[in-house]
């Protein structure tokens, strides 16, 4: 549920007033057509209870302020939560239901526990893959002791995201990357403090903000002086998603997919924190792309859009995607293509970015564990089935390897065989 409750909102009937309404009807008829009474008196109660509620509950929808965050390390997930009420609100009388995010299982029951003015809550899920997903927000209403009326909670809850990713990606930001700027070496950063080292003093803009006025200097020549940092990046990647469907259907598609994100996510973040520019492109069938930035802003940016990714309908051609890179990136940018490489269609990607001068490398998760995770046939037949399958992705990746340097993740919780191959410049790939 939503922060804002509209006017249609704050008031609902549950289904037992309608049973109520409906005895009370049929007691009240039964009453005048017999003339019975005993008939009305029962009526009376049955009609009015309802209304009774609504007019001793709450008039407005209760407001209500919700704190949480996401713990736990790996596979486990745990959300701790708080709701603290205001008065006169008693937390007993709300009820409160939870969803479980795409890609995470519930491991028990959520725990709830009441006192004072606050609810408190810990969800217990567990992530048998990779997974960057937003958390549900919990939908708390408050109800009366009869349970006859009840009245959604307002409250703007902040936005949380469940991110998981193999451990190797946290260090891999420190790679050493090709750089791809115009005028390699120190630039102007425009960070203060401790992420860049003061580099000299100049005239303040109009806009400068306070911290970067050195006032010492402006003391001395009657002017506004600013100081000037600066710092080193490390150089430019782009990550590349294929939301385009293959072969192997959407369901599987979509797992794949959200793993490419979550990899995607993990390897953003470890290289923004080392002070280079990332870049994001999604190829469906058009290229949705984040301009090459660093920053902590360009990692809320690169995080919502992956949140948005979804498998596309219509699949472009390769060498669309191929001629739209050029018009935001600059070639010759470290390129990570996240491909299942499940048909030929999604291997002939790579010849094309080769032609147009990103060096690749190939990031693709085997859709084998999900599949094998899946039995519809007999032992016997599962394991034909996946020797062959086995065989025709060797071969695939063989041929896509003439192109541009592949690794086979089919660990999902381990990611090493890239970290290996990005410190290697000898084996990435070359833009013709």
């Amino acid at each position: 549920m939503t922060g804002g409750v509209s006017a249609r909102e704050t008031f609902r009937w549950r289904s037992r007033s309608f049973l109520l309404f409906g005895a009370g009807a049929a007691s009240l008829a039964a009453g005048v057509l017999l003339a019975r009474p005993a008939f009305l008196y029962l009526a009376l109660p049955l009609l009015t209870a309802p209304l009774a509620a609504t007019l001793l509950g709450p008039q407005r929808a209760p407001t209500a302020r919700l704190t949480w965050a996401v713990e736990g390390s790996a596979q486990e997930v745990r959300v701790a939560g708080t709701v603290t009420f205001d008065r006169p609100t008693n937390p007993r009388d709300i009820e409160i239901e939870f969803s479980t995010p795409p890609g995470l299982t519930e491991d028990r029951p959520p725990e709830v526990e009441r006192a004072g003015s606050e609810l408190r809550f810990i969800l217990h899920w567990s992530a048998s893959a990779p997974v960057v997903v937003p958390v549900p927000f919990p939908r708390a209403i408050w109800v009366d002791p009869a349970g006859l009326v009840e009245r959604p909670v307002r409250w703007s809850p902040t936005p949380l995201v469940v991110e998981r990713y193999p451990v190797e990606l946290v260090h891999i930001g420190a790679v050493r990357l090709e750089r791809t700027i115009a005028a390699p070496g120190e630039i102007l950063s425009r960070r203060i403090g401790a992420d860049g080292e003061f580099f000299g003093i100049r005239h303040a803009a109009p806009n400068e903000p306070p911290r970067r006025i050195n006032w010492t200097a402006t003391a001395r020549t009657g002017r506004l002086m600013a100081n000037e940092y600066q710092l080193e990046r490390t150089g430019d990647i782009l990550l590349l998603l294929d939301a385009r469907p293959t072969s192997l259907g959407r369901t599987v598609d979509a797992e794949l997919l959200a793993l490419s994100a979550a990899a995607a996510y993990g390897i953003a973040e470890s290289f923004l924190r080392e002070k280079a520019r990332v870049g994001l492109g999604v190829y469906g069938e058009f290229l949705d792309t984040v301009p090459l930035a660093g920053g902590r802003t360009q990692r809320v940016r690169i995080k919502n859009a992956l949140l948005k990714v979804r498998l596309t309908r219509s699949p472009g051609p390769d060498e669309r995607c191929a001629l739209s890179l050029r018009r935001y990136f600059p070639p010759g940018v470290t390129t990570i293509v996240f491909s299942s490489l499940a048909d030929d269609e999604s291997r002939y990607l790579v010849p094309y970015l080769r032609r147009r001068g990103f060096p690749v490398v190939v990031l693709s998760p085997s859709a084998l564990p999900i599949l094998t995770a899946r039995p519809t046939l007999s032992a016997e037949e599962e394991e034909l089935v996946a020797r062959l399958a086995k065989v025709v992705r060797r071969d695939r990746i063989a041929r896509t390897w003439e192109d541009a340097p592949v690794v086979d993740w089919n660990d999902y919780w381990s990611l090493g065989g890239l970290v290996d191959l990005l410190r290697r410049p000898g084996r990435r790939g070359r833009g013709v």
